[in-house]
């Protein structure tokens, strides 16, 4: 497909608070992450939340069939974990510990085809900019099911976003500080399985640091990455393409350099939150032919959109 340019971005939405999740379904609504809501659908009024402890921070978000939403909390202050907002706009825990394990930084939170929610925990280090380099991989992903909730991945190089792919084989993981694109065959029937070794698909440089993750129609993932703020399509064979991207060469130059050193930092990875892109964290595929791309970051108050010769995947919640 050819690149995207910058001209070609339009921006929606507004006054959002960190938007760095996006949900779109087949209704034409548009759901995105907000810290001071939770959870706002775009074009509607932001919702007052009950419940919220001081510290909360939304990240990822995942809608349910009974259009509920499960949230990844990042406040290490009010102990992380998975929450539920349901239609009253309430907000309660819902896992904040997997086999003895607290889940102070939970990241992502997801629900796949087959009604398992998968949860992404960056680190097990707190505060979790500990762990923003490639030498500290202790990050694991959980799973809850019908057998309960346990983890099923670890040794994980800072865990973002992670997804099962349109054929339900793989699960696909972001190891953002380990830089990888990586997956894990899923192994077994419905209610036997287990997840096969970690197998990289695609590393990343150049000031690409993999934040979410999105399927397109024909088996392509494309890549969010902060700090460089590129979109990059990775197809099955492994190969990249940029399709989108807003870099600036001497912050990358210096993040690079802290990287390198083992030194990277929070301010290193928000000075990608200085250009258009906004410190771009996520990629969703919306509109009646999953051909508009909606695009979260970190750093801005609206959405970045564009069209896409390529359609997305239809995901798990598109007909929620």
């Amino acid at each position: 497909m050819k690149n995207i340019q910058l001209s070609d971005i339009t921006f929606i939405g507004e006054d959002l608070h960190r938007p760095e999740s996006v949900i779109a379904t087949a209704k034409g609504e548009l759901f995105v992450s907000d810290h001071e809501c939770s959870v706002r659908e775009l074009g509607k009024p932001k919702p007052k939340l009950h419940g919220v402890p001081e510290g909360f921070l939304t990240n990822g978000i995942a809608l349910t069939p009974q259009r509920e939403f499960l949230v990844a909390n990042l406040g290490t202050s009010c102990g992380g974990g998975v929450w539920k907002v349901d239609r009253g706009h309430n907000l309660t825990p819902l896992l904040m510990e997997v086999d003895g394990e607290p889940l102070p930084s939970t990241n992502f939170v997801t629900i796949d085809a087959k009604g398992r929610t998968w949860i992404s925990m960056s680190t097990r280090k707190v505060p979790r900019e500990l762990a923003f380099n490639a030498s500290i991989a202790d990050g694991f992903v959980a799973v809850s099911d019908e057998r309960g909730a346990r983890i099923v991945a670890d040794g994980i190089a800072f865990t973002n976003e992670c997804r099962v792919d349109p054929t339900g084989r793989w699960l696909y993981v972001n190891e953002t500080y380990g830089r990888n694109l990586s997956r894990f065959q899923i192994i077994g029937d419905d209610k036997n399985w287990k997840l096969g070794p970690k197998e990289v698909v695609y590393h990343f440089t150049d000031g690409d640091f993999p934040d979410g993750l999105s399927f397109d129609a024909e088996g392509g993932v494309w890549v969010a990455c902060v700090v460089s703020n590129r979109i990059v399509r990775v197809t099955l064979d492994g190969k990249a393409s940029v399709v989108l991207e807003d870099p600036d060469a001497a912050l990358i130059a210096s993040a690079e350099a802290q990287y390198a050193k083992g030194s990277l930092g929070r301010g290193d990875i928000d000075s990608g939150g200085t250009r258009s892109l906004r410190n771009v964290s996520s990629v969703a595929f919306g509109g009646p032919d999953l051909r508009t791309v909606y695009l979260g970051n970190l750093a801005g108050n609206r959405l970045a959109t564009f069209r896409s010769e390529i359609a997305g995947a239809q995901p798990p919640h598109w007909l929620y």
